[in-house]
């Protein structure tokens, strides 16, 4: 019996700020023997179809002393993150061998996973071999990416009310495309945030914001919020933190809202975060402030965000930019090249044909 290539994507060492790809990841080639493989109770032999690379990912990369809400990842560990795979043997009652599933699992081409679905992160693709939309979606627009701004804007926000303020940072990324048309499609004026001048105008031109800026132009934020909300900002979906955030509490309206998804500025300062200076403001303008983890949500958001997106895509009022690169060598650069702002939409790597 030969073996099949499984290459694994080592975490070598913790960053010191952003991650390097040779410095802080190995690709280490080796093999597999599908047939010798011996699954325990609820395991099963999965091969890795698509692997998301996602802002989170920053975080994790962290000294384990210093406490967040997820576990620190250790150095000479596999990577690991949010998957697409095929399975490929099961001793698992709920799943059967050519089952796809969307789920958590590690950076290699073959892995021996227990699954469970009291784990909101997996589901099952059905049909996926004759899916209508591309697999990849389900790591995005119809997967974690879009149940997050479905929650978010529901959650927290709500009334949304036509004709209200949104601004999204980081608006043409995973995350923030979809707010941005989803709250179009609620009647909401929506402005956006991006890091160069081809993402503003796509956010504009494609998308339909109306208004948007490259932040990279811009030194003083108040000023530009205050050019593109003129009359303030009633909802801001927060991904980004930092400067921004400050400047955002400085154009709420009163009773504002700011559904808080992420802090891309902060995850590699965990432990030396930059200051907000306007908090005080929260109060006399009555502001909500919500942190939410999107897991969380998933039993009782699921359904409605499925059936909702599903038909907005149909209709063409919800579209979706993905990067994706071939290879689980490109793993560690892809990577990187999402802190670098290299990615354009959701960033992705395909790793094998269903």
């Amino acid at each position: 019996m030969s073996g099949k290539r499984n290459i694994q994507i080592i975490y070598k060492e913790i960053p010191q700020g952003f991650p390097e790809a040779s410095k802080t990841f190995e690709i280490r080639k080796g093999t597999i023997v599908l047939e010798n493989v011996v699954l325990k109770s609820d395991e099963v032999l999965v091969r890795t179809l698509y692997a998301s690379v996602d802002p989170y990912m920053l975080s994790q990369m962290r000294d384990p002393a210093i406490k967040f809400y997820f576990g620190a990842l250790i150095p000479g560990d596999v990577m690991e993150g949010g998957t697409i795979y095929e399975v490929i043997k099961s001793n698992n009652p709920n799943f059967v061998t050519g089952d796809v599933v969307v789920g958590y699992s590690k950076w290699e081409e073959y892995s021996v996973i227990s699954v469970n679905f009291s784990d909101e992160r997996q589901f099952k693709i059905p049909n996926a071999k004759n899916s209508p939309v591309p697999l990849s979606y389900f790591l995005g627009v119809l997967g974690m990416p879009g149940l997050t701004a479905y929650v978010g804007l529901h959650k927290i926000c709500e009334p949304l009310t036509p004709g209200q303020t949104l601004f999204v940072s980081s608006a043409s990324g995973a995350v923030g495309q979809v707010v941005g048309q989803y709250a179009k499609t609620l009647g909401l004026r929506v402005v956006g945030s991006a890091g160069d001048d081809e993402k503003v105008e796509y956010l504009i031109k494609e998308l339909g914001f109306d208004a948007a800026f490259n932040y990279k132009k811009h030194e003083d934020f108040n000023t530009i919020l205050k050019q593109t909300c003129p009359d303030g900002i009633d909802i801001y979906f927060e991904n980004v933190g930092g400067k921004m955030l400050d400047a955002v509490i400085q154009n709420c309206n009163p009773f504002a809202r700011i559904p808080m998804c992420g802090m891309i500025s902060q995850y590699n300062r965990l432990s030396d975060q930059e200051p907000i200076y306007n908090l005080v403001a929260a109060i006399g303008k009555r502001l909500r402030l919500e942190g939410f983890i999107v897991l969380d949500e998933s039993a009782r958001y699921g359904a409605d965000f499925t059936t909702t997106f599903t038909k907005l895509m149909k209709e063409g009022k919800i579209k979706y930019k993905e990067t994706i690169t071939n290879g689980i060598e490109c793993l560690p650069d892809a990577l990187v090249g999402l802190f670098e702002g290299k990615n354009f939409g959701k960033g992705l790597v395909k790793i094998a044909d269903l």
